[in-house]
């Protein structure tokens, strides 16, 4: 540190310790189960690369809402997908985007919807599958993520695979945009999303500058979407820890270099994840894999990194995990 400069984020921790969530709780009990499961940045990531490399150059063949409540947009308008060939399927914030020949798809999981790969009609359908596309031949080749090369779970190119969104608690949405109809795809507007957290233009200046703008809790921002996009409940815990920071800590008590270590923390954590899901989640897209997670779902056990005992909470339905030894 130059000379002459005070690190007022290390005085403030020395002078007044930051509060954990609850000073005596160790949450031995059990979470909501939706704080398990919810998908982010990289489960989505990896659906996009997979689903882009099976469907991408297929046109439908049918179209389907077995539940139509979940649907927004009218029979007529998903009965026009059919004929339309896929030629993009791509994740932004927590979005999947599917664009078509001439319109476009959006899905939003929330927090309970799931989506699988069929390799065929005849595989079963889980139960609250509640949005179908069946896709054709693939009759052209189509760029894919390095990763998905020679993926055996990849359909043939004569294959008819389908695409299913199922949903046990119905609480995420299917948005169809068609050509020249104005629909809004809430949270998914320019002004609702920052630039995702992986994105290479999301540089450490451009994220000096951007966090500058939202104060309050280290959590919540790294939630908040207009920050940046794509991390939520699970990961938030990740990033901070890696960062040595606690949740509760204030944006406005980071020291720049706390502010560059969380930056680094945040493009660290979201591009391992990936790698380890990469490996890990095909062919059962449906599945989420977090028994990888260093802190977050684990209160109780043993920090990775200093050994003692993860602190967990559950406030508004959320769980937040960290270690109130090393973490600041």
């Amino acid at each position: 540190m130059p000379k002459g400069r005070v690190n007022l984020a290390h005085v403030l921790k020395r002078r007044q310790p930051a509060k954990p969530f609850s000073e005596n709780c160790t949450c031995q009990r059990e979470p909501n189960p939706y704080n398990r499961d919810v998908p982010e940045l990289p489960d989505l990531s990896i659906l996009a690369d997979a689903f882009a490399a099976a469907f991408v150059g297929r046109s439908v063949l049918a179209a389907e809402a077995p539940g139509p409540l979940t649907v927004r947009g009218t029979p007529d308008e998903l009965r026009a997908l059919v004929g339309q060939r896929l030629q993009k399927f791509y994740r932004r914030g927590k979005f999947l985007w599917l664009e078509f020949g001439r319109d476009r798809v959006v899905i939003n999981a929330m927090l309970t919807g799931r989506l699988q790969l069929a390799a065929d009609p005849a595989v079963k359908k889980p139960q609250k599958t509640l949005f179908i596309i069946r896709f054709g031949a693939r009759d052209r080749p189509s760029p894919a993520a390095a990763w998905t090369s020679g993926a055996e779970w990849i359909p043939a190119d004569d294959a008819t695979p389908e695409l299913r969104y199922r949903d046990v608690a119905q609480m995420g949405k299917v948005y169809l945009l068609p050509r020249g109809v104005e629909r809004a795809v809430p949270g998914a507007g320019p002004d609702d999303m920052g630039p995702d957290a992986d994105d290479p233009d999301l540089t450490l200046d451009v994220w000096r500058q951007r966090i500058k703008r939202h104060p309050g809790e280290l959590k919540n921002l790294l939630r908040n979407q207009e920050f940046v996009a794509g991390v939520g409940n699970a990961y938030s815990d990740e990033i901070l820890h890696a960062a040595e920071l606690l949740p509760t800590r204030k944006r406005g008590t980071l020291a720049p270099e706390e502010v560059d270590d969380l930056y680094v923390a945040t493009r660290a954590t979201l591009a391992n994840a990936i790698e380890v899901l990469r490996e890990r989640v095909p062919p059962t897209f449906e599945k989420e894999v977090r028994d990888f997670l260093a802190v977050h779902n684990r209160g109780g056990e043993a920090c990775p990194r200093c050994g003692q005992r993860i602190t967990q909470t559950e406030a508004g339905g959320f769980v937040t995990s960290y270690c109130r030894h090393c973490q600041h």
